[in-house]
Formats: structure tokens, C-alpha cells, sequence
């Protein structure tokens, strides 16, 4: 055997195809020259025929915009370790229907889904028949059962052995995430209920590395059978024009395939499931309404605003400290500034707080602030809530700072408030000290917004250490060090000793800066009132980047903390930025006023 290769170079095409073809497997041609799928498809991820014209033939088990996929009907050979389903690229609506016998010639391709450059897709292509002509349809009735699928698979066990093939994927499976229903009809899937990220449970490194590889065994995309970006109408939701996080689905029936997991061609891939017919979920998540207050106890809310600008971002004005244009991020027209307001203000009328934290607010004066209030006063009537005064050297340098809320009739602001200037904040934290109205039980309030996770930029330490902390831990431990020094000055400064830090911390649970912030005598309440509450879902997973925390004195203080999953469990569809939201306009209640679910904190003030 040492010699094949030459040997095959030195025959005729034709008989080298055939030698081919006969060496794939059993059964790999008959008198007609067919080949069999699982001949086609091979034992490992590549085609041993790749870039040959071949013969076969099966049965169509789903149709989809762009092609159909074929399966061998009844299936030939007995290698476990070859699929016997197989893709054939039409371009269009294909002219087969499913449960056709269909015999058909085309080039075998291995496609990439992603980039060219992207290793991850380069590694799992998917076998493909293209330039396939008009199938030659041999009998109707040629219906495949479907082959029972359980996740996860064993370990060391993949996919790839059923890559276009009929299954009957076992349930119940939860919806972990929707961000991409209303642009690809996708949601990303998985048994045994909801995933967290890894660092959100795990300290980072090797455990939390090994969770990540259990939840992506676990982990498979829903797909809508069509290559259409922007369906109408969306797929799957439910009368209630919505489909949650947390809902679920007794089982799927459908075809095996391969496709992006994100909208990045250089993001990474994830195994998909083609539905062979409609998808219905239980709403195993409701909608709720936030914790209902408790008589006496005042009550504060952190809330990431998703980019609240009242300065459209259409390239024609500019905005932050820098003055330019890219700096412009949230609405790009009047509607959809108004849409993002209505949605804020009706989220925060019915949390009831008496002061708001809010992140992610435009930096560039108090206008946008201002029109936050004035619409928040409108729908609850009179000047219940007022700014914070701040002035402009408590800013800092980025698009977006820290802004406060509060009402004046249930909580007084106890002098000027304050911002720390250590530079390693480009948003730096802002602290007041509240109190009743007549001045006692004083607190002080310290709210943040820590480093992004994304890697734009990073350099040095700040790359991404693959501990899954993402980029920036090293600056978010900093921020947390910086963060516990200008508390502790706030206290001294104010004479007040009880302090809760809030914000957008940008670190989940276990990881570097929250665990710091611990250390540092501030205890995570969140953690202690809910220790698998979660604010935002990202690749899947479910995790707490808002965190609540508190000194000793103010722990005692503490009744409750909750996230009001408001936001994160809904589909990005139904917020403010109409680009990735439904044709179909969403009214103007709470879901999905941003990204990050609001957390509110109720507090039991001495007399």
C-alpha cells in the first residue's frame, strides 16, 4: 500500500475515480457507478472525493431556501463512523419535496462557513454536492426514520458521524439564547435546563475550562431550515410575540447540520438542527413582575441603559468628549430614541425605586439625562424624580458615564456627589450619600461601570488569558482596587460609614475583580440572596456582570436583591434598535428595555 499514491497518479482519470470510490468503503459503487453517501462523506471530517464529480442517490429528508438534504434510503454498508446524510446546494428552492427517492450527479465540496482564515470552521466544513442540475426523481414514498439523539453526547463522541442526517433529538431542551431569532431564525439550545458561565459558578481556569467544554457538548442551535437573514414571520414565537430564555420544547425532529454561531465570520461555530416541521415551546419562563415592595424599606436599582443617547447616531452629528461621530452609539433616529425611552421609562416606573444608578448613559452635558426624567415624570405624574447634580468634571474621558436618579420626596442626596480620578477609569464611579428625608439613616451609594470585556484594543496583560475572564481582567482588578480605596475615602469624606457598590462590573461572579472587591470587606449580595441570579446572557450562558456589594454595616441593611429578568431572557428583537428587531414594532412596555437586566436592592432603613 506504501505505493497507492503513485500508483493512482499514473492511471487514467476515470479509472483513478473509480479506485477511489471502491477504496471508500463498502458498497462505495454499484454497476451504475452510484456512490454512496457514506461513501461521499467518509470517515472523518473531510470527503475523501472532495473536489470529484460523483453519482448517487437517496431519499430527500428536508427542504430547504437554498438546497435539500439527501439520505441513504435504506441506508447501505455498516460504518457507525460515516454519515449517510448529505447536503446538495441548490441556490434556490430546490424541485424535490421530502420523502422523494432521487438519483443525482454533482462535484462533492467541502464548504467552510466561516472566513477563510477562521480555523475553528476550516475544521468542522461541511460535505456538500453542489452544480447537482435537476435531480432525477425515482419514487415517492421513500420516508427515513428518524435516528434518536440524546445530549450530550459521550466524551470523545462528536457530531460529525450524523452531519446531514435525520434525527430525532431527545427533549426536554431549554432555549439558551435568542439574540439571533430575528435575523437568522436561530436559537441556541440544551437539556438540563439553563447554562452559567463557567466563571459565573467557577473560579477561572482549568475547572472553569472544563465546564465550558460540558456546556458546549450540551449546546445546539435551532435553525429555521432557511438561509433568509430577517425572516418574516419570525420563527417560533409565541402568542405572546416572544420567546424567552428558559423556555422549552419536548423534542425536535430534524436534520444534523454545521453553521456560525455568531454574525462574525471569524466567530466561532456550532452544531445546528434543520426542523423538519413546526417548533412548538412552552413558556417554562414567564414574564413577572418585578419584587413587589415591602412597606418601609427603601429601595435602590442598577440599571445598564443599553446606550441611552438622545443624540442620533447617523453619522451626521457627534458626540462624547471627543466630539466625533463613532462616538454616537445608541438610537439612530427620532423613533428609535423614542422607542428606547418608552421601554426604560416603563421598566423603571414599575421597579418603583427611590434612586437609580444607571450606566450607559450619553456623556455630553445633561441633556440626555434630562429628557430620561422628564418622560419618567410624565408617566408617573408631577416632579416625582430628579437628576443627580452633577457637573462636568465627574464625566470622564468615554462616550458613556454614570448618571443617578432619585425622588426627592422619599430620599434626600446628603451633599455634593463625587467621582473617583484614579485614571485607570475611563467611566469613573460616582458616590453620593442618601438618607431620609430628614437626614437620617444615611448610606452612601457608590455606582460603576467597569471594563468592557471585548478585546478591541487590548495590549499586554490585558489580552485575553484564555482563563475565560475575556480581555481586560487585569484592568478590572485594578478598577476594583481603585474602586475599595475610593469607597473607603466617600466614608471618610462623608462621616458615613455604611456603603453599597453597584454597577456594571463587566466580571462575573468568580472571577478576578468581584472576588478582589470581597477581600476588600465587601461582601457580593447578590450571592447571598440569590446565588444563581444572573443579569445578561451571552454565547448561551446566563451569568451576573451587575453586582450588588456591601460593607458590613450596610449588609445589615440589605432585605433583598433580585435581578428583574426583563431584558436578558428576550430577544434582541424587541428592543429599540430596529436593524435586529422583528418587521412587526413591539409595544412599549418593559421587555427588553436594554440588554442587561435591572437589579434592584431593598434596604431596611433604622427609624
Amino acid at each position: 500500500m506504501a505505493g497507492m499514491p503513485s500508483l493512482r497518479l499514473a492511471l487514467p482519470k476515470a479509472l483513478a475515480w473509480l479506485l477511489s470510490a471502491l477504496l471508500a468503503g463498502p458498497a462505495a459503487a454499484d454497476d451504475a457507478g452510484l456512490v454512496a453517501i457514506h461513501a461521499i462523506q467518509g470517515r472523518g471530517g473531510r470527503s475523501p472525493l472532495a473536489g470529484r464529480h460523483v453519482r448517487t442517490e437517496g431519499a430527500v429528508t428536508l427542504v430547504t431556501s437554498n438546497g435539500f438534504f439527501v439520505q441513504e434510503f435504506p441506508a447501505t454498508g455498516r460504518d457507525a463512523r460515516a454519515s449517510r446524510g448529505l447536503f446538495v446546494f441548490t441556490g434556490a428552492a430546490p424541485p424535490v419535496v421530502a420523502g422523494q427517492c432521487v438519483r443525482l450527479a454533482g462535484r462533492v465540496v467541502e464548504f467552510n462557513v466561516g472566513a477563510r482564515a477562521n480555523r475553528e470552521t476550516l475544521s468542522h466544513t461541511i460535505t456538500e454536492l453542489h452544480d447537482a442540475g435537476r435531480p432525477q426523481v425515482l419514487r415517492e414514498g421513500c420516508d427515513v426514520p428518524p435516528l434518536p439523539l440524546a445530549l450530550p453526547l459521550p466524551a470523545g463522541e462528536g457530531l460529525e458521524r450524523l452531519e446531514g442526517t435525520l434525527v430525532a433529538l431527545q427533549g426536554p431542551l431549554t432555549v439558551q439564547q435568542n439574540f439571533f431569532l430575528a435575523r437568522f431564525g436561530q436559537l441556541t439550545l440544551a437539556p438540563g435546563g439553563r447554562l452559567q458561565a463557567p466563571t459565573n459558578v467557577l473560579p477561572p481556569g482549568a475547572a472553569a475550562q472544563a465546564l465550558a467544554r460540558a456546556n458546549a457538548r450540551r449546546t445546539i442551535v435551532l435553525d429555521d431550515a432557511s438561509a433568509v437573514q430577517f425572516p418574516v414571520p419570525v420563527p417560533y414565537l409565541g402568542d405572546d410575540g416572544t420567546v424567552r430564555a428558559g423556555d422549552t420544547v419536548p423534542g425536535i425532529i430534524g436534520v444534523i447540520d454545521y453553521g456560525l454561531a455568531t454574525a462574525d465570520a471569524h466567530g466561532h461555530g456550532a452544531w445546528r438542527i434543520q426542523p423538519r416541521g413546526p417548533v412548538a415551546f412552552a413558556r417554562a419562563n414567564p414574564r413577572v413582575a418585578p419584587p413587589a415592595r415591602v412597606a418601609g424599606a427603601l429601595r435602590v436599582a442598577a440599571a445598564n441603559l443599553d446606550n441611552y443617547f438622545s443624540t442620533p447616531a447617523d453619522g451626521a452629528h457627534v458626540c462624547g468628549p471627543r466630539r466625533v461621530a463613532a462616538d454616537c452609539r445608541g438610537a439612530r433616529n427620532r423613533a428609535e430614541f423614542e422607542g428606547q425611552r418608552g421601554r426604560i421609562v416603563a421598566m423603571l416606573a414599575a421597579i418603583d425605586a427611590d434612586i437609580v444608578a444607571l450606566m450607559e448613559v450619553e456623556n455630553g452635558g445633561a441633556t440626555a439625562l434630562h429628557t430620561l426624567v422628564e418622560a419618567l415624570n410624565a408617566r408617573v405624574g408631577g416632579d416625582a424624580w430628579a437628576a443627580l447634580d452633577e457637573e462636568a468634571p465627574l464625566q470622564g474621558a468615554d462616550a458613556v458615564r454614570i448618571a443617578m436618579i432619585y425622588r426627592p420626596a422619599r430620599v434626600r442626596a446628603v451633599g455634593a456627589p463625587s467621582a473617583d480620578a484614579d485614571p485607570v477609569h475611563t467611566r469613573p464611579p460616582l458616590a453620593q450619600t442618601f438618607a431620609r428625608p430628614d437626614g437620617s439613616a444615611a448610606f452612601n451609594l457608590v455606582a460603576s461601570h467597569f471594563k468592557s470585556r471585548r478585546c478591541d484594543g487590548a495590549k499586554g496583560g490585558d489580552r485575553d488569558r484564555g482563563d475565560l475572564q475575556g480581555c481586560f481582567s487585569r484592568r478590572r482588578t485594578a478598577q476594583a482596587h481603585a474602586l475599595a480605596r475610593f469607597a473607603g475615602a466617600v466614608a471618610r469624606t462623608s462621616g458615613v460609614a455604611d456603603t453599597l457598590l453597584v454597577g456594571d462590573f463587566n466580571a462575573y461572579a468568580r472571577e478576578d475583580a468581584p472576588t478582589l472587591l470581597a477581600r476588600r470587606g465587601f461582601a457580593d449580595q447578590v450571592a447571598r440572596f440569590d446565588p444563581a441570579g444572573y443579569s445578561y446572557v451571552f454565547d448561551g450562558a446566563a451569568g451576573r456582570l451587575d453586582g450588588v456589594f456591601a460593607n458590613v454595616g450596610m449588609a445589615a441593611r440589605v432585605t433583598g436583591v433580585a435581578a428583574w429578568h426583563v431584558a436578558a431572557d428576550e430577544p434582541a428583537m424587541l428592543g429599540y434598535a430596529f436593524a435586529s428587531r422583528s418587521p412587526v414594532a413591539a409595544p412599549l412596555a418593559p421587555w427588553r428595555a436594554s440588554d442587561h437586566d435591572p437589579v434592584i436592592v431593598d434596604l431596611r432603613l433604622p427609624e
